[in-house]
């Protein structure tokens, strides 16, 4: 018998203050008396939401993209279609997404830098020329401004003829979020929760297959979370959004069967298809038993998926092509609905059309050439997966019962827990970078010297003018007294417990813009000031 070598390390683990690993996993690690044996398509969809999973159809090909103008921003949409993409996905820039316009002083040098500057009505049905949303699904990274924006979809969409009622897609619509990792928050906590379940509770009843919020975890995972915290407090935000729907009146199944999920997949393949499995039943669960929902779809943890952008790195760049193709197969293999795969360049710059033709043909080939998708979780009954996928949900849960003790989601964020639980997992996480406990390769571990860098997009420094010449002219060219009577309505209802959204979609029929009327609902808002939480 063979020698047997000792380990290269004393300890082994999923990611840093992660799970520790055994060296091997027997059926005798698993919990028997709790084991699920559900199948694919039956509660608690452990092993997916739907029995033939990717037998019957793939995952949405979605490429997340925005830059400089609509015309250029337009003119990728395109091209992404025609290599394939089978889901469109908006980045906005990000004083749209804060609800300034791109002539605002605070605007200044932003504009069309992250995303696409969008304006006013004008904008978005240029940014959709050509391309007939009554056919595509529209996903829409908003928050703050959401529904704004999604009321300039709809008057867009209107205008090339579509039913408001046949459109498909997602906005992001989830303040939560923001408030614990993003912070391109403008209203308070409780007028922002007004604006969320206004928008669901519009789309319930107007648009039965736009899915009208996504609840993100990836943007947790982005700010140094763990993976049992992402899932833990994605899941804790869904449940507070659950809840201020019910208060406000609707219907568990009313709404919940539009609800999705916006999750990361980091490299680490294993940890990541487990987080997948163990979210599909806390989810399921949550919702059969706290929430009684009565509708099969109201219990679906339905989700897309992004690879990390936190993961890539500047130095020796096309080792993020490698990166992303582990992670998209992290997230195929967990049975993801719908998938964005980062561009190799994305730290270095906004992706360039090879870099993004790459990205997509990443997922196509996991698709068509990989095998993954001829079977329904194919990583189901690994005694190592069956096992991470109990410690992942045990772990969240902990996390979710102490943030109900707190008084939910809302509580536990005003008190800064969530805040300082992730910021411990990131300060954890770069003390094992910078100690070289966790290789990042090509940069503290193999890195090389004279790197050539890839040729990068680069955003014209005539964006920002020709974009605040064109608002100019808008101003100029719409029926200004129209524009003044539509604000005054969106403050009077803001006052109001009216919903916001039909007098939104008239706002911006007659071309007020997102600047201005964000201004009006800071008239009856405020903004928001974040309280020091460290």
């Amino acid at each position: 018998m063979a020698k047997e070598r000792p380990d290269r390390k004393e300890e082994f683990r999923t990611t840093v203050g992660g799970t520790v690993v055994n060296r091997v996993y027997t059926a005798d690690d698993l919990d028997q008396p709790r084991q699920d044996t559900s199948l694919p398509g039956e509660y608690p969809f452990t092993r997916g939401i739907m029995p033939a999973g990717y037998r019957s159809r793939l995952w949405t090909m979605r490429q997340y993209a925005g830059f400089a103008t609509v015309a250029e921003t337009n003119r990728r949409y395109k091209y992404l279609y025609e290599q394939g993409t089978t889901g469109f996905s908006v980045a906005f820039h990000l004083p749209t997404q804060e609800g300034y316009d791109s002539d605002h002083p605070l605007s200044c040098g932003e504009v069309g830098k992250c995303g696409v500057a969008i304006d006013s009505l004008q904008d978005m049905e240029e940014l959709w020329e050509g391309i007939p949303l009554a056919e595509v699904s529209t996903s829409m990274t908003i928050n703050a401004t959401a529904p704004i924006l999604l009321a300039m979809y709809i008057a867009a969409a209107e205008k090339q003829g579509a039913d408001r009622s046949k459109l498909r897609g997602t906005v992001q619509n989830d303040i939560l979020k923001e408030y614990i990792a993003r912070n391109t928050y403008i209203f308070g906590p409780a007028p922002s929760m007004r604006l969320v379940t206004d928008v669901c509770s519009y789309c319930a009843q107007n648009m039965p297959r736009w899915n009208s919020i996504s609840i993100s975890g990836y943007h947790i995972r982005e700010a140094g979370s763990t993976a049992i915290q992402e899932a833990a407090f994605t899941i804790a935000n869904g449940i507070a959004y659950v809840q201020a729907m019910l208060d406000k009146g609707m219907e568990v199944d009313s709404f919940a069967p539009r609800f999705s999920f916006f999750f990361a997949a980091y490299t680490n393949i294993l940890e990541e298809v487990a987080k997948f499995r163990a979210l599909r039943r806390i989810w399921a669960k949550i919702m059969k038993e706290r929430f009684s929902a009565q509708d099969s779809r109201s219990l679906l943890l339905r989700y897309h998926v992004q690879t990390d952008g936190f993961t890539l790195t500047e130095q020796q760049p096309l080792n993020n092509i490698v990166r992303v193709a582990v992670q998209a197969l992290a997230a195929t293999l967990g049975g993801c609905q719908s998938l964005h795969t980062n561009s190799f360049d994305e730290a270095l710059a906004l992706p360039s059309e090879q870099a993004v033709q790459v990205a997509l043909r990443t997922q196509q080939i996991i698709a068509y050439e990989a095998g993954i998708a001829d079977t329904v979780d194919p990583l189901g009954g690994s005694y190592y997966v069956e096992r991470l996928t109990d410690i992942i949900e045990e772990g969240a849960l902990k996390y979710i019962k102490k943030i109900d003790e707190m008084g939910g989601a809302l509580e536990a964020i005003r008190q800064g827990y969530i805040q300082r639980e992730i910021a411990g997992a990131a300060y954890s996480y770069q003390r094992a970078v910078d100690s070289g406990e966790q290789v990042i390769v090509g940069v503290n571990k193999f890195a090389t010297e004279g790197e050539v860098a890839p040729r990068l997009l680069e955003v014209d420094e005539t964006v920002e003018t020709r974009q605040v010449e064109r608002l100019k002219k808008l101003r100029q060219e719409r029926d200004n007294r129209k524009v003044n009577d539509a604000l005054d309505s969106v403050r009077q209802v803001a006052r109001t417990d009216e919903n916001i959204m039909p007098v939104l979609v008239e706002a911006v029929k007659v071309y007020a813009t997102v600047g201005e009327i964000s201004d009006a609902l800071r008239d009856v808002f405020g903004e928001y000031r974040e309280p020091s939480i460290l």
